[in-house]
């Protein structure tokens, strides 16, 4: 009996018959999947542990770390007409989780200063991926303008995020 879903052993096949530019968004889904599953099971242990930081911890890998950078990676691997360079999409990656990491840390120990560093590289991110998206071409549509809704509405969050973390912590 054959089956038609790839298996563990072609993934590797299945993962080189896709087109470059869809390839480009694998590592923001993974990581991005990595860090909802991460959310919620910081969620999980919240209330029983009385993690007082714990809804804003598992709301911000959720929404930031997770579905945003699986948005944001992943539509920039659906719009470009060819791949952007890995140079490129390793500072993407890296830029997104380390503001993540520096977000989430600077909350942890409520220093603004760190949650600040973080909000800027987020932001930083978003431009490289703006930047990406206008040199590689987007095709137009919907899904270009979700993405650039995605891309401002967390661009034009981040400040207010900042001003909640020094308000809160400053």
């Amino acid at each position: 009996m054959t089956s038609s879903a790839p298996s563990i052993s072609r993934l590797g096949t299945v993962t080189q018959e896709l087109p470059a530019a869809w390839r480009s968004g694998i590592a923001f889904v993974a990581v991005g999947s990595a860090a909802i599953v991460a959310g919620g099971l910081v969620a999980a242990v919240t209330r029983p542990t009385g993690f007082e930081e714990g809804p804003w911890v598992a709301a911000f890998l959720v929404l930031v770390g997770g579905v945003a950078q699986i948005l944001v990676g992943g539509g920039q691997a659906a719009l470009v007409a060819d791949a952007p360079s890995r140079a490129t999409l390793s500072v993407e990656l890296a830029t997104w989780n380390l503001a993540c990491a520096a977000t989430v840390i600077g909350t942890l120990i409520a220093s603004p200063p760190l949650t600040t560093l973080g909000g800027v590289a987020l932001m930083a991110s978003l431009v490289v991926f703006l930047a990406a998206l206008l040199k590689h071409g987007a095709r137009p549509g919907w899904v270009r303008t979700v993405y650039v809704t995605v891309v401002g509405f967390v661009l034009l969050s981040t400040p207010v995020g900042l001003i909640l973390a020094w308000v809160r912590h400053g």
